[in-house]
């Protein structure tokens, strides 16, 4: 789905990365509300090779464990050469775009298991990638060699990390390794743990919390106003 705002000119582009329930229509939402900011905004369908968008429906119960097998088996089978080569197709795609203002750095950014995938896209982005954005991502530090934030040093962007308390209650060393992480690699990042839980950005959620979905909105918004000139 691709999103831009109305009228002709140029604009910086972002890749919105959703969460494990996929492109929906609250996803939609965020990027038409980006792309009014001033933005052309591309929300893939992360689990193409799996199923066709949208790969849940309105009354979809992530806590039912058919429900959550059935989506985290399409995430699964994402392996990282797959991702990294969509993440360049996507960066391609938006550039090729005559609404895209290829002077300018590009954002990208994640929800949940979207976190791990913007950390990636900017790794291989060449530099084209100016900003990512995390919100409640799942596995941004781990002990694998494949590891997001071992990649941090392969990208030239700035970073915003949106921490939800529960997570941060169940691997509390995680925000410090990030922050270590950015520090040694010389990117401006900030990593925060909000009043929220898990997946507390999205409209409509169980845990959705909108004075933190809006403050960590604001703080998206200062990231590319002050990284993709």
């Amino acid at each position: 789905a691709l999103f831009y705002p109305k009228g002709r000119g140029k604009w910086p582009a972002v890749l919105l990365w959703a969460d494990i329930m996929g492109l929906r229509p609250v996803k939609r939402e965020m990027a038409r509300r980006l792309a009014s900011q001033g933005y052309v905004v591309l929300v893939p369908n992360p689990f193409y090779r799996s199923a066709k968008a949208p790969v849940v429906g309105p009354t979809f119960d992530f806590s039912v464990p058919e429900n959550r097998a059935k989506v985290m088996g399409y995430r699964q089978a994402m392996t990282d050469a797959g991702i990294d080569s969509d993440s360049k197709a996507y960066l391609a795609f938006l550039d090729a775009q005559p609404q895209t203002d290829t002077k300018k750095k590009m954002g990208v950014q994640g929800y949940c298991m979207g976190g791990p995938l913007s950390f990636r896209t900017a790794a291989v982005s060449n530099g084209r990638i100016g900003a990512v954005g995390s919100f409640h991502g799942g596995g941004l530090v781990t002990a694998n060699p494949n590891s997001p934030h071992l990649l941090i040093p392969k990208t030239n962007a700035a970073y915003l990390i949106a921490v939800a308390q529960n997570d941060d209650k169940q691997r509390p060393d995680d925000k410090t390794v990030l922050k270590a992480a950015f520090e040694a690699a010389k990117r401006p990042a900030t990593v925060e743990v909000y009043a929220a839980d898990h997946g507390w950005c999205v409209r409509g959620s169980a845990v959705y919390k909108e004075a933190e979905a809006e403050r960590a909105w604001a703080e998206l918004t200062k990231l590319y106003k002050a990284n993709l000139g």
